[in-house]
């Protein structure tokens, strides 16, 4: 299976990843601007255009986009992100053109109708409460937030109620005006498919997009910040975490073979020193959050409130302790469990198509299957040890609590 790239003649790019196993075809569109390229008064908008585009065209109405999809058993949906906006579907190959006509007409016809922009508005509304309302969910807006502060990496996708509140029809499409175009786009097609033909109808769909703003991203300054808050639950549901590199940083490979050893499974130093032999938690795991000019490398855990410190304190010791030594057995298996995910992965057509955008969002190309396998290979010990050295070498760290009232350790504690 190998990737391939083609710029049409207006910047839009398109890519493929052909998969001759595949029976089935994922298709999307990826827009190079999401939360973090929103102005304080449009908190949220990123989020509530990726709603509104399935609301109405100037050829079909909500209820006939999600009809015709299905009608032939496909599946449509859409996500935003701090730096992305995606539209996709999956279909059966003989559909294809029937997803690439309602791609297209979603995303450059489009009437956003005031009825359902003021039904949307309900909804996300009721998503920011509910939100508001899961702890689990909450204690990750406010670790955003910690880490940045008034950054606009530091504000939940969803926006706030208020700023919900007021988008107007003008506020979407000016949006969508200034990032909707062939420059900040690009189509992504995986699964039974050919390159040269995707190519080909999309030129004759999309070719005619004119060009779009870039995003002009402002690099976040770190704020080690806290944000807590004091609710009534069984447990305190914390995120803490220190900076990092970009996605695109050389050493990122080491950053997730650490991440695996640290945090990433029942072997994991986490699980084992917290959950197993104390037994201060249920759920515990490490993670990145990398971005295309910072990142994050955090660790997520529900536990009582008088375990809190304890296990704040073992975590933070098994990180020093890796950055003081690691057994060679320990980055051999997260090596192997790094080489099996990404293998697992390229069985999905959804996921082959995930991880191309990506790819394409962040080095502008696709990045060779055999070059990803051979950089982890590359990763040993030295690597593993200097990147928690790094992590935990200068930088105070930024936490987030939410759950019943405790007093948490402060960072130099």
């Amino acid at each position: 299976m190998k990737s391939r790239l083609n710029h049409l003649p207006n910047g839009l790019r398109v890519a493929t990843r052909e998969m001759p196993h595949a029976t089935t075809v994922s298709i999307g569109v990826w827009v190079n601007a999401g939360a973090r390229d929103e102005t304080v008064k449009e908190q949220g908008i990123a989020h509530m255009l990726e709603h509104m585009a399935f609301k109405g065209t100037k050829r079909r109405d909500a209820k006939t986009i999600a009809t015709e999809v299905e009608n032939v058993g496909g599946f449509m949906n859409a996500h935003t992100s701090r730096e992305e906006t995606a539209y996709y579907l999956r279909l059966l190959p003989e559909h294809i053109d029937l997803g690439i006509d309602i791609l297209t007409d979603i995303l450059t016809e489009s009437t956003l109708p005031d009825v359902e922009l003021e039904r949307e508005r309900g909804v996300i509304i009721q998503e920011i409460g509910q939100s508001l309302d899961t702890p689990d969910d909450l204690v990750f807006d406010l670790f955003a937030k910690a880490c940045y502060d008034n950054h606009n990496l530091g504000r939940s996708i969803l926006g706030t109620v208020e700023s919900v509140s007021n988008f107007q029809r003008t506020d979407l499409s000016g949006f969508m005006n200034r990032f909707y175009g062939a420059g900040q786009m690009f189509v992504v097609a995986s699964g039974a498919i050919r390159h040269d033909d995707i190519v080909s109808r999309i030129e004759a769909s999309l070719g005619f997009l004119s060009d779009a703003e870039t995003a002009k991203r402002l690099l976040p300054a770190w704020s080690a910040g806290r944000q807590i808050i004091t609710r009534d639950l069984e447990q305190s549901h914390i995120v803490f975490g220190l900076p990092t590199k970009a996605a695109t940083a050389n050493d990122r490979f080491a950053l997730m073979t650490l991440s695996t050893l640290y945090g990433g499974g029942m072997s994991s130093r986490l699980f084992q020193q917290v959950r197993e032999q104390r037994g201060l938690c249920y759920s515990i795991f490490s993670f990145a959050s990398l971005y295309s000019d910072s990142g994050v490398f955090s660790v997520y855990a529900g536990t009582s409130a008088s375990q809190v410190n304890e296990m704040l304190i073992v975590a933070a010791e098994e990180l020093a302790s890796i950055a003081q030594s690691v057994h060679p057995n320990e980055v051999t298996r997260a090596k192997a469990q790094l080489r099996a995910s990404l293998l697992m992965s390229r069985e999905s057509v959804s996921n082959c198509g995930d991880a191309l955008a990506r790819q394409i969002m962040l080095f502008g190309a696709p990045q060779d299957d055999a070059m990803l396998l051979a950089a982890i290979d590359d990763v040993d010990g030295d690597a593993v040890r200097d990147m928690a050295a790094h992590l935990i070498s200068g930088n105070r760290p930024a936490l987030a609590c939410v759950g019943p009232p405790t007093k948490i350790i402060d960072n130099h504690d």
